[in-house]
């Protein structure tokens, strides 16, 4: 279980900084107060009514024109980008102390593989008296 609430928390951490980076635009295309279209990635398609103020403009004859009726928005949202500290604002010192505290943290956790033992012609001294005889002790 622990695994588990580990790991799901690891997986939100991760979409909160995806979504907390990511920038993107939706561009929404209103005729009225109706949305026709929107579009996150390319340009939004028209109605078709702006072709028709656009063929009345053309004429030869001076007309009064109508506003249009039609309105593009764009909504954007911008990313955050300062997420990462440039090593150029950090002093000396502090780069030395990660760097040293990083390798002493490091240390702890290695384990020495060495196959040498140090005492291997040791011989343990002579007992002066029978331990057991001394105890009482007897294996039966």
């Amino acid at each position: 279980m622990k695994q588990f609430t580990h790991k799901s928390l690891a997986i939100f951490m991760t979409c909160v900084v995806l979504f907390t980076t990511m920038s993107f635009t939706v561009d929404m295309h209103y005729c009225g107060d109706t949305l026709v279209d929107f579009s996150f990635a390319s340009k939004v398609k028209s109605c078709g009514m702006e072709k028709d103020m656009a063929v009345m403009a053309d004429c030869e004859l001076p007309t009064v024109q109508k506003k249009s009726c039609c309105t593009d928005h764009e909504v954007i949202k911008q990313g955050q980008e300062d997420l990462k500290t440039s090593l150029d604002k950090i002093t000396f010192n502090q780069q030395l102390f990660i760097a040293s505290f990083t390798y002493s943290y490091l240390s702890i956790f290695e384990s020495t593989t060495s196959l040498e033992v140090p005492f291997i012609h040791y011989s343990p001294p002579i007992p002066k008296r029978d331990v057991q005889v001394l105890h009482q002790s007897f294996l039966i």
